[in-house]
């Protein structure tokens, strides 16, 4: 289960605003099918952590998953006896923000529909909106290509004989 950073220099931090959009990780890096966030809101470590479990158990552990958000964010609450006031309460959890179009998941694997599935499975573990986005590549071959995450060379000479 993803936890915290292990250092900070404050432990506490404000709440702040949630920004609409992200321009900056919109796009898929590492994997061919991804999740993507359409709105902004914030994620616990245990919501993202329940989607990872969902994702490897439907692919049963075969393809490779990258988890593109880190908890960062301390979230502090206070007991449910005390009264108002005396200061801001302990760290509960650790959280992440996540605006609209950030990808959350990035998957590689060869099988289209495992990956759809395990996706879409995934979706309802998660209080966003989500859908699920696709590398342009990958998607628009006629010829089914074995994809190996871990050889890119063989799928880079696959798609030069297409």
């Amino acid at each position: 289960m993803q936890n915290g950073p292990k250092k900070l220099k404050f432990t506490k931090i404000k709440k702040g605003r949630l920004a609409k959009f992200e321009f900056k990780s919109n796009v898929l890096n590492f994997g061919t099918v991804g999740l993507k966030a359409m709105q902004s809101g914030t994620l616990n470590s245990k919501q993202i952590e329940s989607a990872r479990q969902v994702i490897a158990k439907k692919t049963k552990r075969k393809f490779k998953i990258w988890i593109k958000i880190f908890t960062y964010l301390p979230i502090s609450a206070k007991p449910i006896g005390i009264r108002m006031g005396k200061g801001k309460g302990k760290v509960s959890h650790w959280g992440a923000r996540v605006r609209g179009g950030n990808v959350i998941f990035e998957l590689c694997g060869h099988s289209k529909k495992k990956l759809i599935a395990s996706l879409t499975a995934c979706q309802s573990k998660l209080p966003i909106k989500t859908t699920i986005c696709y590398k342009n590549s990958f998607w628009l071959t006629k010829t089914k290509i074995s994809l190996s995450c871990y050889d890119k060379n063989r799928v880079a000479k696959s798609q030069k004989n297409l």
